[in-house]
């Protein structure tokens, strides 16, 4: 097995184009450590977070410490975000991972069929984790081949913030203060009509950049909207691309149509930072924009689900799961107390969830101290309509190339049409290349 591992790691770290996973964790190294109580069982745990995402993790972590201070001691290690995979898979090969870890459920395409995960099928129930108590949508994307490789903390997935006083101005709020958007391109492309006749020519109605991921994501949840073809990359054997067709046009259009009929403003670098100082009446981003935009005191702002444009709900997502990484000669009681660890944090999803996430257990999301928090129960409901990239495991270098075909689009060098083909194209050489660097 180890040997396995050790042909694969060269191929693994080329694949790992992190930043187009998530855009929500970034931290420099961390170690917590005590150094009392040597005879405690110690479990070191990886992650990449930082920021709020680091500050609410740390404070889980004390908490849990706490309550089970005679028998464990969780010592968690923050890694950088830009280099974390690259880490992670290189320690997994040289038998120096850590006993747990956080691993996006994107990446689970490339690390489960490499044998980097343990299986959690046994080890899982012995750990007293119930399967049943976590949200279903986001439990599949921790199950591959029928084994469960991971717990599943959260997912975090586009919504819609909007500036209350914009919208208001616009005479687009009802008197909840909620926005009164009618489904569909027409009724969509309407609301954005309204603003745009009544904000300053500074402000823009819906705030994108021209650059980087975030309108390959914006189009993937149109996309996945549509019954027909919605979210396809492959054919059903994988084996081809299929990402050219009538409904991966239609959408993409529609997303093209934002920017070229100046609904979004040109050159937007910051999306985020446009929206916070109040020049922006909309922003479709990830949820975990929440955390940052409340902390602004003079921003007047709510946020909802992605605007349902086709048949059906669905919003692009990634989720935070914990998974234990392969080791040659696992050490079982760490196991198990590293999945009941796992199993108690993501049971206390409420207070994960002020880092704008939506908790993995249902339990957590009826929670009392889940529904009293501002903003996330408007956006909950998304969790039932998260669409994840395909499960290939090349998906994120495929993502990777076909973002620098959107890029071309939003600068008007190239036609959603020629996008589209360029994109078959790409999926199609990295099917090829998968074919051909796979093992017997």
């Amino acid at each position: 097995m180890r040997g396995k591992l050790r042909a694969r790691i060269s191929t693994m770290i080329l694949l790992i184009p992190f930043s187009l996973l998530t855009i929500s964790c970034s931290s420099q190294p961390d170690m917590q450590v005590d150094e009392t109580a040597s005879n405690k069982l110690r479990i070191t745990f990886w992650s990449p977070f930082s920021g709020g995402d680091g500050q609410f993790m740390a404070e889980l972590i004390q908490q849990y410490n706490n309550e089970n201070k005679d028998h464990v001691k969780i010592d968690q290690i923050n890694n950088n975000s830009g280099d974390y995979y690259t880490k992670l898979s290189t320690a997994i090969v040289t038998e120096e991972a850590p006993d747990i870890a956080i691993v996006h459920s994107a990446k689970y395409s490339q690390y489960a069929p490499a044998g980097f995960l343990t299986d959690l099928n046994t080890l899982a129930s012995e750990a007293g984790v119930n399967w049943q108590d976590f949200n279903p949508t986001i439990l599949k994307s921790t199950v591959a081949d029928e084994k469960h490789y991971g717990i599943p903390l959260d997912t975090h997935l586009e919504v819609m913030y909007y500036n209350k006083a914009w919208l208001k101005q616009a005479g687009l709020l009802d008197e909840k203060e909620k926005p009164v958007l009618m489904n569909g391109e027409d009724g969509f492309l309407q609301f954005l009509q309204k603003i745009r006749q009544s904000v300053p020519a500074t402000v823009t109605p819906l705030a994108e950049p021209n650059v980087r991921i975030d309108s390959f994501w914006l189009w993937y949840s149109f996309y996945s909207q549509m019954n027909v073809d919605g979210g396809r990359f492959y054919t059903d054997d994988e084996k081809e691309a299929a990402i050219d067709n009538a409904s991966a046009l239609q959408s993409l259009n529609f997303v093209n149509s934002l920017y070229s009929q100046g609904y979004i403003i040109p050159n937007i670098n910051d999306s985020v930072q446009t929206f916070s100082k109040g020049n922006a009446a909309l922003l479709i981003t990830g949820v975990w924009a929440t955390g940052t935009f409340e902390k602004i005191p003079d921003l007047n702002f709510g946020v909802t689900k992605i605007p349902q444009i086709y048949d059906h709900p669905a919003a692009w997502g990634d989720s935070h799961t914990f998974s234990l990484p392969y080791h040659e000669k696992p050490d079982k009681k760490k196991q198990i107390a590293a999945l009941k660890f796992a199993n108690w944090v993501a049971a206390h999803g409420a207070s994960w969830a002020k880092a704008g996430h939506i908790p993995a257990v249902k339990q957590a999301v009826q929670s009392p101290e889940f529904q009293s928090l501002k903003y996330r129960p408007d956006y909950a409901s998304s969790a039932d309509d998260v669409k994840y990239f395909p499960n290939h495991p090349r998906q994120g270098k495929m993502n990777e190339e076909i973002v620098r075909e959107f890029e071309k689009m939003m600068v008007g060098q190239s036609t959603p049409q020629e996008v589209l083909r360029n994109a078959q194209r790409i999926i199609n050489t990295n099917i090829q290349i998968q074919q051909n660097t796979a093992p017997d």
